[in-house]
């Protein structure tokens, strides 16, 4: 979408951050009329200064409701970056609902991504928003993968899986804060047609991943796709799932999930506390050397009467594929020609092929088969 015309400025708030610096880079490579926005003047004029084109900056706390809703009534859209969402997110997403400024954003907090349709969704329809949570890494592939595997399975599908594997993955102060939210509950599985709460023990088995990565011990992953897959696909029940060593040595080899389940436990105690205050002391995220190294594979396989079907998603740099996967779909909302609105999966916000198409050029590649590899 570079260069096309927009029909206002896109607001990344939070822009100084790891996720954000990354989000304003990537748009302004594409040349979009953009803002970077956030609570510090001096840090958001230093970055200012770095892009190409100048965006303009707009320095606004999270608790000035009416500086939000400012900063967005000329904005055509807003990437909101700033996390962990389920502490931080309601200010700029309410502002974009009230100013009917589409919207997306980059949390992989699956309570968030809920509430954002149940508690948001009905108002963003009727004053003309489009709210797409969950928009990056986690879990915009994942959702449009899962709307072009299930499209080729005639009727109902009995289950849809997405499984994750990454390799070399290392997360930002950011990311590892919103993990500690993720892991302590509260998250949903749609199984036999409705949600149901989930049970916290980690393991859930195994998993045969593509060539060369093979089976794989797999863990219970909260993803957002449980929230926006059932939303535009007829199914009975959906499985999101993890390979354990995408997100524990492998080393521990089968004690991974036990240990796992015993960590979203201590969520519940004061180590949740002090593990937060552990995180802070980290560097702030990987080098551009380490992220560019990180490589990721995503199955989704269903099946029903009718037979199965394999989709299979595959990249590098999971920070960098959620610059793109956001820059591009706010860029596709402040088009003219967008007439999307409320709250809606990836899936039913852009054409799924075609916006998967679109990552081709970042480096991004899928393929569907018609029964696993």
């Amino acid at each position: 979408m570079s260069g096309s015309p927009q029909t206002g400025p896109i607001v990344v708030y939070a822009a100084t951050g790891y996720t954000g610096r990354l989000v304003s880079a990537e748009l302004g490579r594409r040349g979009a009329d953009f803002i970077v926005a956030g609570r510090s003047r001096p840090k958001l004029d230093a970055l200012a200064a770095e892009l190409e084109p100048t965006p303009g900056v707009a320095a606004v706390s999270l608790d000035d409701a009416a500086g939000l809703r400012r900063m967005l009534a000329d904005a055509a859209a807003v990437i909101a970056c700033a996390g962990p969402f389920t502490l931080h997110g309601r200010p700029v997403l309410e502002a974009a609902v009230a100013t009917g400024t589409h919207y997306v954003d980059t949390t992989g907090e699956q309570p968030f991504i809920r509430a954002v349709f149940s508690d948001h969704g009905a108002a963003a329809e009727s004053g003309g928003a489009a709210l797409v949570s969950g928009m990056g890494f986690d879990y915009a592939p994942g959702d449009l993968l899962a709307a072009l595997t299930a499209d080729g399975i005639t009727g109902r599908i009995d289950e849809l899986t997405i499984a994750y594997a990454i390799r070399g993955f290392g997360p930002t102060r950011g990311t590892a804060l919103s993990a500690l939210e993720m892991i302590s509950g509260g998250d949903v599985e749609w199984r036999d047609g409705a949600y149901r709460e989930t049970d916290r023990s980690a393991g859930r088995g195994r998993f045969d991943f593509p060539s060369p990565i093979g089976s794989r011990r797999v863990g219970r992953y909260p993803a957002g796709e449980q929230i926006t897959v059932p939303r535009h696909v007829e199914v009975d029940t959906v499985r999101t799932v993890i390979a354990m060593s995408s997100v524990a040595p492998a080393l521990l080899g089968p004690l991974a999930a036990p240990l796992m389940t015993a960590a979203g436990y201590l969520m519940d105690t004061p180590a949740r506390r002090l593990a937060a205050m552990a995180i802070e002391r980290l560097p702030e995220g990987p080098t551009a050397t380490e992220r560019r190294a990180v490589r990721f594979t995503i199955v989704c396989d269903a099946s029903g009467a009718s037979g199965s079907r394999r989709g299979i998603v595959r990249g590098s740099d999971v920070y960098g594929t959620t610059a793109v996967t956001t820059a591009e779909g706010a860029l596709r909302m402040a088009a003219p020609s967008y007439d999307r609105s409320g709250a809606l999966a990836p899936a039913q916000a852009y054409d799924p092929r075609e916006f998967l198409d679109s990552l081709r050029a970042h480096g991004l590649t899928h393929q569907l088969l018609d029964a696993p590899e």
